[in-house]
Protein backbone atom coordinates (compact mmCIF):
# COMPACT_ATOMS: atom_id res chain seq x y z
CA UNK A 1 0.00 0.00 0.00
CA UNK A 2 1.20 3.48 -0.70
CA UNK A 3 1.62 4.55 2.68
CA UNK A 4 4.41 2.27 3.49
CA UNK A 5 6.71 3.90 1.28
CA UNK A 6 9.17 6.30 2.43
CA UNK A 7 8.98 10.03 3.59
CA UNK A 8 11.60 12.21 3.81
CA UNK A 9 11.89 15.06 5.97
CA UNK A 10 12.83 18.21 5.02
CA UNK A 11 15.12 20.01 7.03
CA UNK A 12 14.87 24.06 6.42
CA UNK A 13 14.20 25.70 9.25
CA UNK A 14 11.44 28.74 9.72
CA UNK A 15 13.78 30.40 11.66
CA UNK A 16 15.04 33.80 9.51
CA UNK A 17 18.91 32.89 10.79
CA UNK A 18 18.09 29.94 7.83
CA UNK A 19 16.28 32.49 5.22
CA UNK A 20 19.27 32.53 3.11
CA UNK A 21 19.01 32.52 -0.78
CA UNK A 22 21.55 32.25 -3.47
CA UNK A 23 21.94 34.17 -6.61
CA UNK A 24 23.90 31.29 -8.49
CA UNK A 25 21.96 29.83 -11.79
CA UNK A 26 20.05 27.62 -11.50
CA UNK A 27 18.70 28.22 -8.04
CA UNK A 28 15.35 30.12 -8.97
CA UNK A 29 12.80 27.18 -7.67
CA UNK A 30 14.30 27.62 -4.47
CA UNK A 31 14.52 31.41 -4.05
CA UNK A 32 10.71 31.86 -5.73
CA UNK A 33 9.64 28.83 -2.87
CA UNK A 34 11.76 31.16 -0.46
CA UNK A 35 9.86 34.13 -1.06
CA UNK A 36 6.67 32.53 -0.87
CA UNK A 37 6.98 30.92 2.39
CA UNK A 38 8.16 34.53 3.73
CA UNK A 39 5.49 36.18 2.29
CA UNK A 40 2.89 33.58 3.79
CA UNK A 41 4.40 34.03 7.01
CA UNK A 42 4.24 37.41 7.18
CA UNK A 43 1.08 38.01 5.48
CA UNK A 44 2.67 40.60 2.93
CA UNK A 45 6.38 41.97 2.44
CA UNK A 46 7.88 44.58 0.35
CA UNK A 47 10.88 43.73 -1.73
CA UNK A 48 13.32 45.38 0.42
CA UNK A 49 12.04 44.09 3.53
CA UNK A 50 12.68 40.49 1.43
CA UNK A 51 15.62 41.18 0.51
CA UNK A 52 17.44 42.10 3.91
CA UNK A 53 15.65 39.37 5.18
CA UNK A 54 17.05 36.50 2.73
CA UNK A 55 20.48 37.97 1.67
CA UNK A 56 19.33 38.29 -2.09
CA UNK A 57 20.49 41.14 -3.84
CA UNK A 58 17.70 43.34 -4.64
CA UNK A 59 17.90 43.06 -8.80
CA UNK A 60 17.23 39.30 -8.20
CA UNK A 61 14.14 39.90 -5.81
CA UNK A 62 12.74 41.93 -8.39
CA UNK A 63 13.17 39.46 -10.71
CA UNK A 64 11.52 36.96 -8.49
CA UNK A 65 8.82 38.67 -7.33
CA UNK A 66 7.86 40.31 -10.84
CA UNK A 67 7.73 36.64 -12.06
CA UNK A 68 5.52 35.76 -9.21
CA UNK A 69 3.02 38.56 -9.96
CA UNK A 70 3.28 37.29 -13.69
CA UNK A 71 2.25 33.84 -12.66
CA UNK A 72 -0.83 35.17 -10.10
CA UNK A 73 0.97 33.87 -7.31
CA UNK A 74 1.11 37.10 -5.95
CA UNK A 75 -0.57 40.78 -5.57
CA UNK A 76 0.08 43.82 -4.94
CA UNK A 77 -0.91 46.06 -2.27
CA UNK A 78 -1.39 49.60 -1.71
CA UNK A 79 2.03 51.36 -1.99
CA UNK A 80 2.98 52.22 1.62
CA UNK A 81 5.37 55.63 1.85
CA UNK A 82 8.14 56.43 4.43
CA UNK A 83 9.56 59.91 5.32
CA UNK A 84 12.20 59.61 2.53
CA UNK A 85 12.49 57.96 -0.99
CA UNK A 86 9.74 56.44 -2.57
CA UNK A 87 6.91 54.45 -1.50
CA UNK A 88 7.09 50.17 -1.22
CA UNK A 89 4.51 48.08 -2.76
CA UNK A 90 3.71 45.18 -0.15
CA UNK A 91 3.07 41.96 -2.12
CA UNK A 92 0.77 39.23 -0.92
CA UNK A 93 -0.68 35.88 -1.97
CA UNK A 94 -3.44 36.04 -4.44
CA UNK A 95 -5.99 33.83 -2.82
CA UNK A 96 -6.64 32.76 -6.24
CA UNK A 97 -3.30 31.87 -7.56
CA UNK A 98 -4.17 28.24 -6.66
CA UNK A 99 -5.92 25.72 -5.26
CA UNK A 100 -5.85 22.19 -3.42
CA UNK A 101 -7.45 19.75 -2.66
CA UNK A 102 -6.87 17.25 0.74
CA UNK A 103 -8.73 14.33 1.69
CA UNK A 104 -9.00 12.66 5.45
CA UNK A 105 -9.93 9.39 5.62
CA UNK A 106 -10.32 8.15 9.57
CA UNK A 107 -12.13 5.41 11.36
CA UNK A 108 -15.06 7.20 11.76
CA UNK A 109 -15.81 9.32 8.72
CA UNK A 110 -14.06 10.99 5.83
CA UNK A 111 -13.57 14.90 4.89
CA UNK A 112 -12.83 16.26 1.39
CA UNK A 113 -11.67 19.77 1.29
CA UNK A 114 -11.24 22.57 -1.51
CA UNK A 115 -8.48 25.11 -0.11
CA UNK A 116 -7.62 28.48 -1.73
CA UNK A 117 -4.25 29.35 -2.00
CA UNK A 118 -4.31 31.04 1.56
CA UNK A 119 -5.58 27.87 2.84
CA UNK A 120 -9.33 29.41 3.42
CA UNK A 121 -11.59 26.78 3.09
CA UNK A 122 -13.71 26.81 -0.78
CA UNK A 123 -15.49 23.92 0.16
CA UNK A 124 -15.74 20.80 2.24
CA UNK A 125 -17.95 17.50 2.08
CA UNK A 126 -18.67 15.40 5.16
CA UNK A 127 -18.80 11.19 5.06
CA UNK A 128 -19.68 9.35 8.03
CA UNK A 129 -19.54 5.87 8.69
CA UNK A 130 -18.94 3.26 11.13
CA UNK A 131 -16.20 2.13 9.78
CA UNK A 132 -14.27 2.80 6.28
CA UNK A 133 -14.82 0.35 3.45
CA UNK A 134 -12.12 0.76 0.10
CA UNK A 135 -15.17 1.40 -2.75
CA UNK A 136 -17.41 2.79 -0.68
CA UNK A 137 -14.66 5.67 0.17
CA UNK A 138 -13.10 5.73 -2.64
CA UNK A 139 -16.43 6.35 -4.36
CA UNK A 140 -17.17 9.33 -2.13
CA UNK A 141 -13.89 11.15 -3.07
CA UNK A 142 -14.68 10.60 -7.15
CA UNK A 143 -17.70 11.63 -6.87
CA UNK A 144 -16.77 14.39 -4.30
CA UNK A 145 -13.61 16.08 -6.27
CA UNK A 146 -15.95 15.90 -9.41
CA UNK A 147 -18.34 18.14 -7.66
CA UNK A 148 -16.13 20.49 -6.76
CA UNK A 149 -14.49 20.60 -9.87
CA UNK A 150 -17.51 21.04 -11.43
CA UNK A 151 -17.82 24.61 -9.44
CA UNK A 152 -14.51 26.01 -10.88
CA UNK A 153 -14.02 27.91 -13.90
CA UNK A 154 -11.39 26.64 -16.30
CA UNK A 155 -8.82 29.23 -15.29
CA UNK A 156 -9.24 28.13 -11.59
CA UNK A 157 -9.46 24.33 -12.33
CA UNK A 158 -6.02 24.54 -14.08
CA UNK A 159 -4.75 25.71 -11.41
CA UNK A 160 -5.55 22.97 -8.74
CA UNK A 161 -2.41 22.36 -7.26
CA UNK A 162 -3.17 18.65 -6.29
CA UNK A 163 -4.62 16.15 -4.05
CA UNK A 164 -3.30 15.03 -0.55
CA UNK A 165 -4.50 12.41 1.42
CA UNK A 166 -4.39 12.02 5.14
CA UNK A 167 -4.62 8.26 5.92
CA UNK A 168 -4.21 6.67 9.03
CA UNK A 169 -0.93 4.35 8.57
CA UNK A 170 -1.94 0.59 8.26
CA UNK A 171 -5.56 0.79 8.65
CA UNK A 172 -6.45 -2.76 8.58
CA UNK A 173 -4.69 -3.62 12.08
CA UNK A 174 -7.26 -1.23 13.68
CA UNK A 175 -10.54 -3.77 13.05
CA UNK A 176 -11.25 -4.98 16.45
CA UNK A 177 -10.57 -1.24 17.82
CA UNK A 178 -13.01 0.61 15.30
CA UNK A 179 -15.44 -2.14 15.87
CA UNK A 180 -15.33 -3.57 11.82
CA UNK A 181 -15.47 -6.46 10.46
CA UNK A 182 -12.13 -7.64 9.79
CA UNK A 183 -12.59 -8.77 6.25
CA UNK A 184 -13.26 -5.82 5.05
CA UNK A 185 -10.19 -3.79 6.97
CA UNK A 186 -8.43 -6.48 5.63
CA UNK A 187 -9.42 -5.31 1.92
CA UNK A 188 -7.04 -1.68 2.74
CA UNK A 189 -3.71 -4.02 2.62
CA UNK A 190 -4.76 -4.34 -1.12
CA UNK A 191 -6.00 -1.17 -1.72
CA UNK A 192 -3.47 1.89 -3.11
CA UNK A 193 -5.96 4.60 -2.87
CA UNK A 194 -2.99 7.33 -3.99
CA UNK A 195 -2.49 4.92 -7.04
CA UNK A 196 -5.91 4.82 -7.95
CA UNK A 197 -6.96 8.19 -7.54
CA UNK A 198 -3.86 9.36 -9.90
CA UNK A 199 -4.57 7.06 -12.46
CA UNK A 200 -7.74 9.09 -13.32
CA UNK A 201 -7.07 12.98 -12.03
CA UNK A 202 -5.09 15.27 -13.72
CA UNK A 203 -2.96 16.42 -10.80
CA UNK A 204 -0.01 15.23 -8.79
CA UNK A 205 -1.79 12.84 -5.65
CA UNK A 206 0.16 12.86 -2.14
CA UNK A 207 -0.28 10.83 0.32
CA UNK A 208 1.06 10.71 4.13
CA UNK A 209 0.10 9.79 7.77
CA UNK A 210 -3.45 11.35 9.03
CA UNK A 211 -2.06 12.77 12.15
CA UNK A 212 1.64 13.44 10.47
CA UNK A 213 -0.59 15.85 7.83
CA UNK A 214 -2.39 17.61 10.93
CA UNK A 215 0.55 18.75 12.08
CA UNK A 216 2.10 19.55 8.77
CA UNK A 217 -1.49 22.14 8.96
CA UNK A 218 -0.57 23.54 11.90
CA UNK A 219 2.68 24.63 10.67
CA UNK A 220 1.40 26.05 7.42
CA UNK A 221 -1.60 27.62 8.16
CA UNK A 222 -1.74 27.79 12.21
CA UNK A 223 -0.36 30.16 14.51
CA UNK A 224 2.72 28.77 15.66
CA UNK A 225 5.00 31.12 14.24
CA UNK A 226 7.22 31.44 17.21
CA UNK A 227 7.74 27.62 17.35
CA UNK A 228 10.35 25.90 15.55
CA UNK A 229 10.28 22.79 17.71
CA UNK A 230 7.70 20.68 19.11
CA UNK A 231 5.63 17.71 19.75
CA UNK A 232 1.97 17.57 18.42
CA UNK A 233 -1.31 15.73 19.36
CA UNK A 234 -4.21 14.93 17.14
CA UNK A 235 -6.66 13.57 19.27
CA UNK A 236 -9.46 11.77 16.95
CA UNK A 237 -11.29 8.45 17.57
CA UNK A 238 -7.80 7.31 17.84
CA UNK A 239 -5.14 9.28 19.15
CA UNK A 240 -2.16 10.02 16.96
CA UNK A 241 1.13 13.23 16.63
CA UNK A 242 3.93 14.70 14.73
CA UNK A 243 6.85 16.00 15.16
CA UNK A 244 8.23 18.96 14.44
CA UNK A 245 11.76 19.79 13.93
CA UNK A 246 13.37 23.13 12.81
CA UNK A 247 10.15 24.48 11.47
CA UNK A 248 9.32 21.16 9.44
CA UNK A 249 7.49 18.31 10.02
CA UNK A 250 9.68 15.11 10.50
CA UNK A 251 8.61 12.10 9.07
CA UNK A 252 11.08 9.87 9.37
CA UNK A 253 12.38 7.37 6.95
CA UNK A 254 9.11 5.35 6.42
CA UNK A 255 6.99 8.34 7.50
CA UNK A 256 6.09 6.84 10.99
CA UNK A 257 8.02 9.45 13.13
CA UNK A 258 5.69 10.61 15.64
CA UNK A 259 3.56 7.48 15.99
CA UNK A 260 2.76 8.74 19.33
CA UNK A 261 -0.55 7.08 19.53
CA UNK A 262 2.09 3.98 20.53
CA UNK A 263 3.60 5.50 23.26
CA UNK A 264 3.92 3.64 26.11
CA UNK A 265 1.62 5.51 29.43
CA UNK A 266 0.83 4.26 32.41
CA UNK A 267 -2.10 1.90 32.47
CA UNK A 268 -4.08 0.39 35.34
CA UNK A 269 -2.23 -1.01 38.22
CA UNK A 270 0.86 0.60 36.62
CA UNK A 271 0.55 -1.76 34.03
CA UNK A 272 1.83 -0.12 30.35
CA UNK A 273 -0.55 0.76 27.67
CA UNK A 274 -0.17 2.56 24.49
CA UNK A 275 -1.44 6.23 24.61
CA UNK A 276 -4.49 5.29 21.82
CA UNK A 277 -6.11 2.91 24.88
CA UNK A 278 -6.23 5.83 26.85
CA UNK A 279 -6.67 9.52 24.73
CA UNK A 280 -8.49 8.20 22.01
CA UNK A 281 -12.17 9.30 21.79
CA UNK A 282 -13.35 6.24 20.84
CA UNK A 283 -12.44 5.46 24.31
CA UNK A 284 -14.91 7.56 25.16
CA UNK A 285 -17.48 6.47 22.96
CA UNK A 286 -17.45 2.95 24.56
CA UNK A 287 -17.85 4.43 27.73
CA UNK A 288 -20.85 6.00 26.47
CA UNK A 289 -22.24 3.26 24.92
CA UNK A 290 -21.87 0.96 28.10
CA UNK A 291 -23.87 3.58 30.45
CA UNK A 292 -26.75 3.38 27.29
CA UNK A 293 -26.14 6.73 25.54
CA UNK A 294 -25.72 7.17 21.98
CA UNK A 295 -22.25 8.19 21.22
CA UNK A 296 -22.77 8.99 17.05
CA UNK A 297 -22.68 12.56 17.66
CA UNK A 298 -19.11 12.18 18.69
CA UNK A 299 -18.22 11.74 14.44
CA UNK A 300 -20.89 13.87 13.34
CA UNK A 301 -20.83 17.37 15.60
CA UNK A 302 -17.49 18.06 16.70
CA UNK A 303 -18.52 21.47 16.97
CA UNK A 304 -20.84 20.74 19.82
CA UNK A 305 -20.85 17.21 22.41
CA UNK A 306 -23.32 18.17 24.51
CA UNK A 307 -23.89 17.53 28.34
CA UNK A 308 -21.62 14.18 28.66
CA UNK A 309 -21.56 14.24 32.55
CA UNK A 310 -18.92 12.03 34.07
CA UNK A 311 -17.98 9.60 31.27
CA UNK A 312 -16.36 13.19 29.60
CA UNK A 313 -15.03 14.49 32.75
CA UNK A 314 -13.20 10.23 33.87
CA UNK A 315 -12.01 10.57 30.27
CA UNK A 316 -10.82 13.89 30.23
CA UNK A 317 -8.69 13.13 33.05
CA UNK A 318 -7.13 9.38 32.14
CA UNK A 319 -6.12 11.57 28.57
CA UNK A 320 -4.72 14.38 29.79
CA UNK A 321 -2.73 12.03 32.41
CA UNK A 322 -1.35 9.84 29.22
CA UNK A 323 -0.60 12.67 27.36
CA UNK A 324 1.42 14.14 30.38
CA UNK A 325 3.16 10.96 30.35
CA UNK A 326 3.87 10.72 26.41
CA UNK A 327 4.79 14.29 26.69
CA UNK A 328 8.14 14.07 29.29
CA UNK A 329 8.66 10.95 27.41
CA UNK A 330 8.94 13.07 24.17
CA UNK A 331 10.85 15.49 26.12
CA UNK A 332 13.62 13.35 26.94
CA UNK A 333 14.04 13.00 23.44
CA UNK A 334 14.04 16.30 21.74
CA UNK A 335 13.66 19.32 23.63
CA UNK A 336 10.68 20.36 22.99
CA UNK A 337 9.36 24.17 22.68
CA UNK A 338 6.71 23.18 23.19
CA UNK A 339 3.63 19.84 22.99
CA UNK A 340 0.20 21.10 20.82
CA UNK A 341 -3.25 19.13 21.30
CA UNK A 342 -5.54 19.55 18.39
CA UNK A 343 -8.70 17.32 17.94
CA UNK A 344 -11.82 16.30 16.57
CA UNK A 345 -14.04 18.49 19.59
CA UNK A 346 -15.59 21.20 20.58
CA UNK A 347 -13.32 24.03 21.33
CA UNK A 348 -13.88 24.44 25.21
CA UNK A 349 -13.44 20.52 25.74
CA UNK A 350 -9.75 21.17 23.69
CA UNK A 351 -9.50 24.20 26.62
CA UNK A 352 -10.12 21.64 29.61
CA UNK A 353 -7.95 18.71 27.95
CA UNK A 354 -4.98 21.19 27.64
CA UNK A 355 -5.30 22.58 31.14
CA UNK A 356 -5.47 19.22 32.85
CA UNK A 357 -2.35 18.22 30.25
CA UNK A 358 -0.47 21.19 32.28
CA UNK A 359 -1.62 20.34 35.61
CA UNK A 360 -0.81 16.39 35.15
CA UNK A 361 2.54 17.59 33.88
CA UNK A 362 3.26 19.52 37.26
CA UNK A 363 2.94 16.44 38.97
CA UNK A 364 5.60 14.62 37.35
CA UNK A 365 9.31 14.26 38.29
CA UNK A 366 11.11 16.55 35.43
CA UNK A 367 14.25 16.43 36.73
CA UNK A 368 16.77 17.34 34.41
CA UNK A 369 14.05 18.26 31.53
CA UNK A 370 13.17 21.15 30.65
CA UNK A 371 9.35 21.40 30.35
CA UNK A 372 8.04 21.99 27.29
CA UNK A 373 4.86 24.34 27.17
CA UNK A 374 1.21 22.94 26.58
CA UNK A 375 -0.88 24.70 24.13
CA UNK A 376 -3.83 24.45 22.38
CA UNK A 377 -3.78 23.76 18.64
CA UNK A 378 -5.08 26.76 16.49
CA UNK A 379 -6.35 25.19 13.29
CA UNK A 380 -9.02 23.05 14.62
CA UNK A 381 -10.94 19.61 14.38
CA UNK A 382 -10.26 19.69 10.26
CA UNK A 383 -6.75 19.62 10.70
CA UNK A 384 -6.36 16.43 9.23
CA UNK A 385 -8.60 17.20 6.05
CA UNK A 386 -6.40 20.71 5.96
CA UNK A 387 -2.64 18.83 6.41
CA UNK A 388 -4.12 16.92 3.74
CA UNK A 389 -4.19 19.55 1.21
CA UNK A 390 -1.12 21.33 2.72
CA UNK A 391 0.64 18.59 1.44
CA UNK A 392 0.89 19.52 -1.90
CA UNK A 393 0.89 22.87 -1.05
CA UNK A 394 3.96 22.71 0.41
CA UNK A 395 5.22 20.17 -1.77
CA UNK A 396 5.09 22.57 -4.83
CA UNK A 397 5.06 26.09 -3.10
CA UNK A 398 7.18 25.91 -0.07
CA UNK A 399 10.33 25.33 1.69
CA UNK A 400 11.05 23.37 4.81
CA UNK A 401 8.51 20.56 3.65
CA UNK A 402 8.55 17.08 3.99
CA UNK A 403 9.66 15.49 0.75
CA UNK A 404 6.67 13.34 0.43
CA UNK A 405 6.55 10.00 -1.00
CA UNK A 406 3.60 8.46 -3.21
CA UNK A 407 3.85 11.67 -5.82
CA UNK A 408 2.18 10.36 -8.99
Amino acid sequence: MGSESAVQAGRQSGDSRFHRGTNQSGMRDYNERLVLTLVRQHGSLAKTEIARVTGLSAQTISVIMRGLEEDGLLVRGAPVRGKVGQPSIPMSLNPDGACFLGLKLGRRSADLVLIDFLGRVRAMLHHPYPYPRPEETIGFVRKGIAEMRSGLSGEQERRIGGLGIAIPFELWNWADAAGAPRDVMDAWRKTDIRADLAAELPFPVYLQNDATAACNAELVFGKTGDLNDFVYYYIGAFAGGGIAINGSVFAGQTGNAGALGSMPVPGEAGKPVQLIDVASIAVLERALNASGRDASHLWTSPEDWGDLGQALDKWLAAAASALAYATLAASSVIDFEAAVVDGWMPLEIRARLVTAIRDEIAKLDTEGLRLPEIREGTVGHHARALGGASLPLSERFLIGAASLSGVS
